[in-house]
């Protein structure tokens, strides 16, 4: 009862973030910036660096950062806290746990492994232990199943890898849906137009996995060029980051499409092309802008999506990234390392809509202004 009880005050309090005052948006998004770095600093520099990190970060967020960004900061932090505690629920009403194996294990030693590892039978006594470690220890805590590992160590060289396979299918995605919805915009109802919104409707309509294991088929079984799976080489990447990429490619050309039509429509152009600019002059510097608006919205759930559905792909391909810790973690009842799992993919995420805002306040003046 207590737990449903936290779980919906948890609710509540991130629907409040919606009605808080612009004045308190500003100064409560930058201590929980501020926090937020710190928590990092902590991870990667120490105390002393982070104290001084948070500081910093406070300060410019309270000077230069707009209020759509500060009022995003108000919501996602306390969205972490809540996904945490969620997922801490949602471990322990699952079967078994993590000290249960095929030998039946005695009170006295599940009792003994409960204290050493800091879990507890209860999940909000987990969560307030978990919360210490983070917030106060600067830890994920240790691995219960790899014996003698923290989270940080199993994670720190899995972490540059789904960072790097993310990052390359977010830029695939960004080039390839550009291309496409601003060729077919400029070329609207012609036959490149209906070609490249066929291609887009092929891509939105199958999931990674799916384009992952038919590029397998073709490019590996059928004609041999690139390896069926692993990692250590640019051609691993290749089909991973395509089969990550595709998807979002395709509903970036449908933005991008509908912007460029639209925008090609406003009287701006239209002055623009009355003074005798080029046409690629006008494209350029005058319409792209407003094309890239709802493509930079949209891109803050795109890279969420790349990064969180990574570890189909990884685990598809065999790719060493921190899919194979989630995957493992959650068949082995490691809470910790799902946990640990969760909260680095959960803070890229932070990371790419703090970044989206900034791009679309500087896209749109109209948002560095505006107290929304």
């Amino acid at each position: 009862m207590i737990e449903l009880l936290a779980l919906l005050f948890g609710l509540a309090t991130l629907a409040a973030t919606a009605w808080c005052p612009p004045r308190l948006t500003r100064v409560l998004g930058s201590l929980l910036f501020a926090l937020m770095v710190g928590v990092v600093s902590r991870f990667a520099f120490g105390v002393h660096v982070a104290l001084l990190a948070a500081a910093l970060a406070a300060v410019l967020a309270l000077r230069f950062f707009p209020p759509l960004v500060l009022r995003r900061v108000v919501f996602l932090v306390p969205a972490l806290v809540l996904l945490i505690f969620s997922t801490t629920l949602l471990m322990y009403r699952a079967p078994g746990n993590p000290f249960a194996n095929e030998r039946a294990t005695s009170p006295q030693v599940e009792a003994a492994l409960r204290a050493q590892y800091g879990v507890p039978k209860n999940a909000s006594a987990f969560f307030g232990i978990y919360m210490r470690r983070l917030l106060v220890e600067g830890t994920l805590g240790p691995s219960i199943k790899v014996q003698g590992r923290t989270v940080e160590e199993l994670i720190a060289p899995a972490f540059p890898v789904s960072v790097a396979l993310g990052l390359l299918a977010l830029i695939l995605s960004v080039v390839i849906g550009l291309t496409l919805g601003i060729f077919a915009g400029l070329k609207k109802n012609s036959l490149a137009d209906h070609v490249s919104m066929a291609l887009a409707l092929f891509g939105v309509s199958l999931p990674s996995f799916v384009l992952g294991a038919g590029a397998m088929i073709v490019f590996s079984l059928w004609l041999g060029w690139l390896p069926v799976a692993g990692w250590g080489s640019l051609r691993h990447l290749v089909m991973p980051a395509f089969a990550l990429a595709l998807p979002n490619a395709a509903i970036i050309a449908r933005l991008a499409r509908s912007g460029m039509i639209e925008v090609m429509q406003q009287d701006f152009v239209r002055t623009a092309r009355a003074k005798g600019l080029p046409e690629s002059w006008v494209i350029a510097r005058h319409a792209m802008r407003g094309t890239l608006i709802p493509v930079v919205s949209f891109l803050g759930p795109a890279a969420a999506a790349i990064m969180t559905g990574s570890f189909v792909v990884e685990v598809l391909f065999a790719v060493p990234g921190m899919g194979q810790w989630f995957v493992k973690g959650a068949i082995n009842r490691d809470y910790s390392v799902v946990l640990g799992t969760a909260i680095v993919y959960f803070g890229m995420i932070i990371l790419f809509n703090l970044l989206v805002d900034l791009a679309y306040s500087w896209l749109d003046p109209r948002v560095r202004s505006s107290d929304a």
